[in-house]
């Protein structure tokens, strides 16, 4: 946040026309030789240049003064005829040259082929004040050649989704893609929700979405696929150059700049692809999210959570839970096994560089860094989320497995669980705590059982569950139970209360973008109210703070949206 800041406070730019473009990924890979718009299979190419296609009455819906201030574009200019105009794809501004690039995928584990950018143009790379590189997007501008037998435009609904999301996840510290606008366009778009056959005319509108790189995963799997080896070598040379030489980890051979990079600069730069990624899963299971459609082609080669579609918040505590209606029989990217299908993920893009290493043992060797970094970051962070100095893996692990056993028992809500649990102190009152075995083996303690104190015990948490007569009196004892682990582990650390309880603070979030406060404001902004929108943005700048004038955001999701279109379950439709 003190960086964002400072970001803000920096010298900012009055007119677009100000914007310093330098695009190299046109400049500097293959690009389609056909000039026409069509939809077809693009080959050798890295990109097919492509104009927006114009609206008839844009309308600035919203904007993200955070994300302008990391292009140098003040509020003012955000506000201006001519932001709206050239982020709705009305106007091009002198250095823009609009492209869509290609790429190709895993669907829910299968190969699909060429897939690009249907319905995302990318109208340019801007290099900002501090020299920073970044790619500006907009998604629902019109058909590209990637388009397949889609219009590619967006409907208001997934496009208000996307544009909150974005930023929520970053005031959240999840790497993510930002969205710097929402723009309706005045038009009607007609889409089947739920592809079953109900179609529907919906308001349409445009996203702007900025990152560093939009490259990902499939961008290298489709050269691999056709065994275009000579486009796939300059594409990986050209993101290593581009997207890592500033790098100062381990890898430090990736500084390295010369014409013919090497076999062993492209191990090094998986194994960052793999740090990157495991960092960014952990801090998906860190607050509860669901990306809901972990495609290759939906995996940044920076390790930043994209393409917001069918995602979601676990509420209940569900493993087994994907927003997903496409997802809903298989499940293959439920709550739960998001880090294995990064890991999966991780493998594809290993076998699709495979072909400029000619090695099998280095790729699996940098896949085992994927696996070691995300245990060693999901025990630091669940160090944090239960306010821990460290993960003691002799005793919590047993401790943790025991916590999410309880909470997928019945129905709670893990945001406001474990921000009630931050409450807990080992020296008040509220918990009675009885006398342990000094060798510390506390799964093996034996306790004496105080109804009565049990029953209390769990009122602090008696708003994270969504359905009180599940509470039986075994699982009233077995959480209090816990609860008795949990106040002796943290009388072990002998954390001070305000240390320990500021630590989990910032670890578990007061307010998340919950599907049924997205669907609210897209119900609201489908009749012209842009309110919501705008309060939501405002709330999840500052998730982790108690904001009192908020509270009734912070609760759970109500019984009306339990099953409601756009609040339990989703689809791919845009």
């Amino acid at each position: 946040m003190r960086e964002s800041q400072a970001i803000m406070n920096s010298q900012i730019y009055n007119t677009l026309s100000s914007l310093t473009f330098d695009n190299t990924f046109i400049c500097e890979l293959p690009g389609d030789s056909e000039s026409a718009n069509y939809r077809r299979q693009v080959s050798g190419a890295c990109y097919s240049k492509v104009k927006p296609t114009p609206v008839s009455a844009p309308k600035l819906i919203a904007y993200s003064k955070e994300a302008a201030a990391l292009l140098d574009i003040s509020e003012e200019t955000c506000k201006s005829e001519e932001f709206t105009q050239v982020f709705s794809g009305n106007k091009l501004l002198s250095g823009m040259s609009p492209y869509a690039a290609c790429y190709g995928g895993h669907q829910f584990g299968n190969w699909a082929g060429q897939l690009g950018d249907g319905r995302a143009i990318n109208l340019g790379e801007i290099v900002n004040k501090r020299l920073e590189r970044w790619t500006l997007q907009i998604k629902g501008a019109g058909a590209t050649p990637y388009s397949r037998n889609a219009d590619g435009l967006a409907v208001l609904r997934s496009s208000v989704r996307e544009f909150l999301c974005s930023e929520a996840m970053f005031h959240l510290g999840i790497p993510t893609t930002r969205a710097l606008s929402i723009i309706a366009t005045g038009e009607m778009v007609e889409r089947d929700m739920f592809y079953n056959g109900n179609l529907k005319e919906e308001p349409g509108a445009v996203v702007c979405r900025i990152a560093p790189s939009f490259i990902r995963f499939g961008n290298f799997e489709i050269f691999a696929f056709r065994n275009d080896i000579q486009t796939l070598k300059k594409l990986l040379d050209y993101t290593i150059r581009r997207d890592f030489s500033l790098y100062k980890g381990r890898c430090t051979d990736l500084l390295v700049s010369t014409d013919s990079l090497s076999a062993k600069l492209y191990i090094n730069w998986f194994e960052e692809v793999c740090r990157r990624t495991a960092d960014m899963v952990v801090e998906w299971m860190r607050v509860g999210f669901v990306h809901g459609v972990m495609n290759t082609d939906n995996m940044s080669v920076l390790g930043l959570t994209i393409d917001y579609g069918p995602y979601g918040w676990i509420e209940n505590y569900d493993p087994n839970w994907t927003p997903n209606t496409t997802d809903a029989h298989g499940k293959r990217y439920r709550f739960s096994n998001q880090p294995q299908i990064a890991h999966w993920n991780l493998a594809q893009l290993a076998n699709a560089i495979y072909p400029l290493i000619e090695d099998v043992e280095p790729l699996q060797q940098a896949l085992a860094v994927y696996s070691d970094r995300f245990k060693d970051k999901w025990q630091q962070m669940m160090a944090e989320k239960l306010g821990f100095r460290t993960f003691e893996a002799d005793v919590d692990a047993n401790l943790t497995e025991e916590l999410f056993k309880l909470l997928s028992m019945v129905e709670t809500d893990m945001t406001i669980f474990f921000r009630r649990l931050a409450l807990v102190d080992f020296k008040s009152d509220y918990l009675t705590i009885q006398k342990f075995p000094s060798n510390n083996n506390y799964s093996e303690a034996t306790y004496i059982s105080n109804k009565e104190d049990e029953s209390r015990n769990l009122e602090l948490f008696m708003d994270a569950y969504y359905v009180p007569s599940q509470l039986t009196a075994d699982y009233i004892s077995r959480m209090a139970n816990w609860l008795r682990l949990y106040t002796k582990r943290l009388e072990k650390d002998n954390l001070p209360y305000e240390i320990k309880r500021s630590q989990m603070d910032l670890a578990n979030p007061k307010y998340v973008l919950r599907n049924y406060l997205a669907q609210l404001a897209i119900d609201k902004a489908e009749d012209g109210d842009f309110s919501m929108i705008h309060r939501l943005l405002e709330l999840l700048r500052h998730p982790y703070s108690e904001q009192r004038e908020n509270e009734e955001f912070a609760v759970k999701r109500p019984d009306w949206a339990r099953h409601r279109q756009g609040c339990s379950m989703l689809s791919c439709s845009s």
